[in-house]
């Protein structure tokens, strides 16, 4: 019998998934509470706070798609395995980091071991779950990413506020060995649809260039090396195209873009969603801390709102995708994100709680509507072979987009605010920064709405 349709190996492969998928979003909502009190210790303006989140979401970026390659290649089992170990073992490295430039580097290893983890493991749940079932599976998926987000904010307040900041990287330990000896005890049989083809290095060496230029130097788009770095950013991807539509082992199969169209703009739409809407938990918990002088546990409780409308909604998101084109049910869902947006970018000292918690409440339901559609949106447009590196994509896009948000953020902070650190003195110009940061964010997303219609019927 082949090992996919055998029952415990799905159920297996689906416990495994929601424990892995569990752990980056915890660590990333968990330390953006936790940014008011690592930034105290080690005396870190707003600008080097931001890159506590974003070395993560850009090394993790950069190593995406080339794992997902390597996953397609050497076995999806294997990637993920060793992406586990990897991030559990650079939290440990993070919990006793003594400089913001040991923490920071410990970030990159998370980063890099996330990279392993979600270029294989979204991979290896379309391998063994029917079409059929797909949006079910998947959405149940995307329930724990966003069950880690709600966790995150709560459990990240209480363990700061208590334990202190390191808690939150020590408690990371025990979460990753779980799904690690359950993959290795009981996760059976290996996935790896493109054994005959080769890896190309230096397309995935070109390519991290041109993401880290592109990235970094959009954080520094207000000074020349900014301006420098975006411009070699172009030049690599010039250089990429022309390598990877010459390459017979492409990294990254540009083809899939100019012939699928589902797949390309369901991509373009997830770089749309992500890039206008990962910066909200690390913009409102400083505002929540600074301006409205709360703790860090009780701005994580109200965090909790987003988050915890995204579980309870993305099962059943899923499941409509499973009936409904994903490309109606995801739409609406940045309909609804455009809509929360606009609606945070009018906050001010006087904002209510019940009004935050109803904006965060309608992004939660925008976002649940979105995500897990179209994630099926995409692996149903793919062949076999292709799907590490299109997981590897979709992550990829969410990644990217995630650091784009918080460049939005810091290049916002570094226009109203300079390098200063966020004192009772200048929180005029952070709340000016702030609502500007939103307002961006929302036009940003209604752009979104319009690439998330055009990709078109996935059943024809």
């Amino acid at each position: 019998m082949d090992v996919c349709r055998r029952p415990d190996i799905r159920s297996c492969a689906l416990i495994i998934s929601i424990l892995s998928s569990f752990i980056p979003p915890f660590m990333s909502s968990s330390v953006n509470i936790a940014l008011p009190a690592i930034g105290s210790e080690f005396s870190m303006n707003a600008i080097l706070l931001g890159w506590i989140a974003t070395s993560y979401l850009l090394a993790a970026a950069v190593f995406m798609v080339p794992f997902g390659k390597l996953a397609d290649i050497y076995g999806m089992k294997r990637i993920f395995i060793y992406g586990l170990a990897l991030h559990t073992f650079a939290s440990l490295l993070a919990a006793f980091s003594s400089s913001s430039e040991q923490l920071i580097a410990s970030r990159v290893l998370q980063g890099i071991g996330a990279a392993m983890i979600f270029g294989s493991g979204t991979a290896i749940l379309v391998h063994v779950f029917p079409l059929k079932e797909r949006g079910r599976v998947l959405g149940i998926n995307a329930s724990s990413v966003y069950l880690g987000l709600t966790a995150g904010p709560f459990l990240g307040g209480l363990l700061t506020e208590y334990l202190g900041w390191r808690s939150l990287f020590l408690v990371n330990v025990p979460l990753g060995l779980v799904p690690l000896v359950v993959a290795l005890w009981k996760l059976e049989g290996e996935w790896a649809e493109a054994r005959e083809e080769s890896f190309d290095l230096k397309g995935s060496i070109i390519y991290g260039l041109m993401l880290v230029s592109a990235m970094y130097g959009f954080s520094r788009l207000q000074d020349p090396e900014g301006v420098v770095l975006i411009a070699v950013a172009a030049c690599s991807l010039f250089v990429l195209i022309r390598h990877e539509l010459q390459a017979q082992s492409p990294v990254l199969d540009l083809r899939l873009f100019s012939q699928n169209r589902v797949y390309a703009f369901s991509n373009l739409a997830a770089l749309f969603s992500y890039s206008s809407t990962f910066a909200v938990g690390f913009l409102l918990s400083l505002y929540l801390q600074y301006i409205k002088g709360l703790q860090p546990e009780q701005a994580g409780l109200i965090l909790l709102a987003q988050p915890a409308v995204m579980t309870l909604l993305s099962p059943t998101a899923g499941r409509l995708s499973d009936r409904i084109e994903p490309r109606i049910v995801a739409s609406a869902g940045m309909a609804f994100t455009v809509a929360a947006l606009l609606l945070l970018s009018s906050l001010d000292r006087l904002s209510s709680t019940g009004f935050i918690l109803a904006c965060l409440a309608i992004l939660g339901l925008g976002l649940s509507l979105f995500a897990a559609p179209n994630t099926n949106a995409i692996m149903s447009s793919l062949e076999k072979r292709h799907y590490g590196v299109g997981s590897a994509t979709l992550g990829t896009m969410r990644l990217v987009g995630q650091v784009t948000s918080m460049g939005i953020a810091m290049l916002v902070f570094s226009l109203y605010l300079g390098h200063a650190e966020i004192m009772p003195q200048n929180y005029p110009q952070f709340l000016l920064s702030m609502k500007a940061a939103f307002l961006i964010s929302g036009l940003l997303c209604f752009a979104g709405v319009f690439a998330s219609l055009a990709r078109g019927s996935v059943r024809g």
